[in-house]
């Protein structure tokens, strides 16, 4: 697959890095992609660093959003005849105290912040993953068949379900399907799932 990765940060930098591994095509961006150098240097396999909008531009099979939550409307708004009928997997959390009133309404609300996401990417097909585990654990555990850790995931709909899963897999973890997008209030800030790094019968059982 071609992935474009939307914030190159601890997240969308390890999990760039474990695709190209992995044999997939990956763009990372951010608004700084000449400081994405040493990343794209460090990668094994195909990996590219651009702006944002050329990462959009580039058609990509799946983004991945790895961007502080705040980040969602301008991007959505900025690239919405960009990403049409592409699969997003939804990365991002909701902080209020780092991203403000927007996130403390998102979280007050009876949307949780996976719907939020879907809703402003209304012609995506967007999935919800990789914002439970610890930034380490996703570094250093993939591809860990002596103490395997599982990921949640949830998807909008059967073709970001496939995509969500199969990069999960791809890159040795578990994939533990939690359900559809109004279902991912368990794995919201504070809640049970987050911030796990259990095996896949330990997560199953928590669900």
């Amino acid at each position: 697959m071609k992935i474009g990765v939307i914030g190159s940060g601890n997240i969308g930098g390890n999990l760039g890095k474990h695709w190209a591994k992995a044999g997939h095509e990956v763009l990372f961006s951010s608004r700084h992609p000449e400081e994405l150098n040493d990343l794209v240097r460090s990668s094994e396999g195909n990996a590219k660093a651009m702006s944002i909008e050329k990462a959009f531009e580039a058609n990509a099979d799946v983004y991945l959003l790895a961007t502080p939550f705040k980040a969602i409307d301008r991007l959505s708004e900025l690239y919405a005849g960009e990403y049409g009928n592409k699969v997003i997997i939804d990365a991002t959390n909701p902080y209020p105290q780092r991203d403000g009133d927007m996130a403390k309404e998102v979280r007050d609300s009876n949307r949780n912040a996976s719907e939020y996401t879907a809703m402003k990417f209304n012609t995506a097909k967007t999935a919800k993953a990789f914002n439970t585990i610890k930034a380490e654990d996703l570094k250093n555990r993939a591809w860990d068949s002596s103490q395997k850790l599982a990921i949640p995931f949830a998807a909008q709909d059967a073709d970001s379900r496939a995509a969500t899963q199969q990069l999960i897999e791809d890159i040795g973890f578990d994939a533990v399907y939690v359900g559809d997008l109004t279902q991912t209030s368990i794995m919201d800030p504070d809640q049970k799932l987050y911030g796990q790094s259990v095996s896949k019968q330990k997560l199953q059982d928590m669900i």
